[in-house]
């Protein structure tokens, strides 16, 4: 009967709620959701800045592109212009030489 009563003042005493077990456990949470939050903060803004320092890279990186794709084609277009002069002056060579065959001069 003793060992009965023993046990049940046991549960019963763990059933009542501690106020200060109970203060603890949420002071700890509210600690590890501060940090949790902090972490977070401090996660986001480095990821800001990081995406910050590769689109400047890649801005620089698209002006440098679109500079040298000018130069190439203005490479491109002197190579056509020239090429249009030259076969331009061989057709009139041959034209010249087609009208003095069929003219005989």
């Amino acid at each position: 009967m003793k060992a009965l009563l023993v046990v049940l003042i046991l549960v019963f005493l763990w059933t009542i709620p501690c106020p200060a077990a109970d203060s603890g456990f949420k002071q700890g949470a509210k600690e590890a959701g501060q940090g949790a939050k902090e972490a977070g903060q401090e996660a986001g803004q480095a990821f800001k800045e990081e995406s910050k320092e590769i689109g400047q890279k890649i801005k620089s990186d698209a002006k440098e592109i679109k500079r040298e794709a000018q130069k190439q084609g203005r490479t491109i277009g002197e190579w056509f212009r020239e090429t249009g002069k030259q076969t331009g002056e061989a057709f009139r060579q041959m034209g010249k030489e087609v009208r003095k065959f069929f003219s005989g001069n």
